[in-house]
């Protein structure tokens, strides 16, 4: 059957609210003023889906929101960028999650989040399967992100996605709730494609070297390890191939929120493009190292032009 969408985005979708720069001591001071505030949309799923469409790919996203001003503000925005929501829950008994990001002058940034909002709200089922045969990949945005999205519904994710040819993609934060290797290593032998960053994926395995890391992935059946190992650019390892790939040296990082999607959404799209695994994790890192420059995980990244003109000054240099 034709795949009329490339990619299916599960995962998080939300409000960001970046206040940039702020100090430590922001307590300290009665007013804090700053340059501007503004929402922006958030959370990983949406922002890759933003970022694959903006590259050229049909993506549809699948999540859950409120059935409110944020959560409207995320559905317009999705039609700005000929994101397919047809399969997003709008829920009018939950508030669409709102992260407000304090982020300091060197673009380090922390969250300050809503428990009871979507994003700790989605599950299973907000999660379309009449739709895999549709897709040629599926990407989980973040494994542990939503927490009722446990180990035992990834597998059920995964294996549907495996019954219906589709290439399996996940990346993950840091576990919420205490999970571990043990909650996470039936669904992570689906995986052809892993993303965690360095922190995590030591935090998980208990490994620092890269190498020992990668191998512990790949002993639970991932087929590709990329993690990504922020100002040095991104690891690659699978049964075959290893490659430590440099990051774009000349980006002026002003926000790092997103960086790490804008990465996953610029390999998933070079997967597409048929581009060799070298050559995704090159065309992944000049991706982030645009996010970065902007405020905002998704302002950063606006076409493919854009990240193509980077590409070959990368590669010049």
């Amino acid at each position: 059957m034709a795949k009329d969408l490339d990619v299916i985005c599960v995962g998080a979708a939300i409000v960001d609210i970046p206040l940039q720069p702020v100090s430590k001591n922001i307590f300290d001071i009665e007013s804090y003023p700053l340059n501007k505030i503004a929402m922006t949309i958030g959370g990983d799923a949406i922002n890759e889906a933003t970022i694959i469409s903006r590259l050229g790919y049909k993506v549809a996203l699948m999540s859950r929101v409120g059935k409110d001003v944020p959560g409207d503000f995320i559905i317009n925005a999705c039609k700005e960028d000929n994101i397919d929501i047809r399969s997003l829950h709008v829920d009018p008994d939950i508030d669409t999650s709102i992260n407000v990001g304090l982020v300091t002058e060197d673009g380090e940034r922390t969250f300050v989040t809503n428990r009871n909002g979507s994003l700790w709200r989605t599950t299973i089922e907000d999660v379309d399967f009449s739709r895999f045969h549709k897709a040629r990949l599926l990407s989980m945005a973040s494994i542990f992100n939503n927490p009722l999205i446990n180990g035992p519904a990834l597998v059920k994710i995964f294996q549907v996605a495996r019954e219906n040819n589709m290439i399996i993609c996940a990346d993950m934060i840091k576990s919420r709730l205490g999970e571990g290797l043990e909650d996470i290593s039936e669904a992570l032998s689906y995986l052809d494609y892993f993303f965690p960053n360095y922190d995590e994926a030591c935090l998980l395995t208990g490994k620092t070297d890269l190498d020992d890391i990668a191998g512990v992935f790949l002993g639970c059946g991932v087929k590709n390890v990329v993690i990504k190992t922020g100002k040095k650019g991104c690891f690659i390892k699978n049964s075959r191939e290893r490659y430590a790939v440099a990051a774009y040296k000349n980006a002026k990082a002003v926000d790092t929120i997103g960086a790490g999607d804008n990465f996953v959404a610029g390999f998933i799209t070079a997967i597409l493009d048929g581009l060799p695994l070298e050559d995704c994790g090159k065309f992944a890192n000049v991706a982030a190292s645009i996010s970065v420059e902007s405020v905002g995980a998704t302002t950063g990244v606006q076409s493919r032009q854009q990240v193509n003109s980077r590409m070959r000054e990368y590669l010049n240099s």
